[in-house]
């Protein structure tokens, strides 16, 4: 008897995790970077082989924000549950939206204030170069907290071009310097970055 519960109990865990993957748009390998597992792991779970422990059980319903009793329970609503993920991504992306209109903001009245202070307007303009790598910044936190990992590539390149480009233009308007080397930084930096992104760093069972 006891056998058969936690055979039920498997199997619930299996259908939730899938059904809550899907949902949520999320692919094996992306859920399993997320819990820090390899795609294999999930593979196994959503077919009733093998089940998380504890500890990542907590992890997964924090992570799609139901309780323990919903990854283990039956006939869970898979309407209600959509209703919910399709909220949840609508103010993801509205709050990552914000916070990144919010640097652009401060990048705009830096460039008012500066100007109306009689200052030399064409220096002025840093402040909008500056605002790129800053937003990717914003965007590198919010896409690792609810996006996906396979755009932190993307995001990382953006920043550490956008960096060198901002220094470049930076000794160019004020110290007349033409530092145009500081783009071979670039080279090995994103060497460095495709690297990272092919790193493998998953739990196996």
């Amino acid at each position: 008897m006891e056998e058969i519960i936690l055979d039920d109990i498997k199997k619930n865990i299996a259908d939730n995790i899938s059904g809550l993957r899907r949902e949520f748009g999320f692919t094996q390998t992306e859920l399993a970077e997320k819990l820090n597992y390899s795609d294999k792991a999930v593979s196994k779970w959503e077919r009733g082989e093998s089940v998380p422990d504890i500890a990542t059980l907590k992890q997964i319903a924090l992570l799609f924000d139901v309780s323990m009793d919903y990854l283990i329970s039956k006939d869970n609503s898979n309407k209600k549950l959509r209703n919910i993920s399709v909220h949840k991504k609508r103010n993801h992306i509205i709050i990552t939206l914000l916070a990144t209109m919010l640097v652009w903001l401060i990048a705009t009245v830096v460039f008012v204030a500066v100007t109306l202070q009689g200052y030399n307007i064409k220096n002025t303009w840093l402040a909008f170069v500056y605002a790129v790598p800053v937003s990717s910044i914003v965007l590198l936190v919010f896409n690792s907290v609810w996006g996906k990992g396979k755009y932190n590539f993307a995001i990382i390149s953006v920043l550490v071009w956008s960096v060198l480009i901002s220094l470049y233009l930076s000794f160019l308007t004020f110290a007349i310097y033409n530092i145009w080397l500081v783009f071979m930084v670039g080279i090995p930096g994103q060497i460095i970055i495709i690297l990272w992104s092919r790193l493998k760093l998953k739990k196996n069972y």
